[in-house]
């Protein structure tokens, strides 16, 4: 079967539209593949707004997801393969989808590599009323 993802992604953009909210991407800008303009992205990752007003000839395909968009007044074309998408969110209210980050195929052919064991006690519970966000979860 082909993978999920992609399906996901576009559905997430087509509800939060049509809710009349901000689609927001978050990229994995280090991931090969990933074209968007020097200097914007923070930690090797880049929050993109998706809005059609925002956006000029957005295409998402099972592979890439292609537009162009203005940084500083000047159009770039930014070109996004799926595998470096961390999350698909409404600027709003937070609502969306975090996604797991994908190896490029080189590290994905290693064997024997062991992943550091995750901490097993849990964050603690954000105080009701608080406002909605996005964490990285590693």
């Amino acid at each position: 079967m082909t993978p999920s993802k992609p399906y996901l992604m576009r559905a997430l953009y087509e509800w939060i539209v049509d809710n009349e909210c901000t689609p927001y991407m978050l990229v994995d800008t280090t991931n090969p593949g990933v074209r968007v303009p020097d200097g914007f992205a923070d930690e090797g990752q880049m929050v993109l707004n998706l809005s059609p007003a925002a956006t000029r000839h957005l295409i998402m395909n099972n592979e890439t997801v292609s537009f162009e968009a203005r940084f500083s007044g000047m159009p770039h074309q930014l070109l996004i393969p799926v595998g470096a998408v961390l999350a698909v969110y409404a600027q709003e209210n937070g609502q969306g989808m975090f996604f797991e980050p994908e190896l490029p195929a080189d590290d994905e052919q290693r064997e024997g590599v062991q992943e550091p064991e995750e901490d097993p006690t849990p964050d603690p519970p954000r105080p009701l009323g608080g406002r909605p966000g996005l964490r990285l979860v590693k």
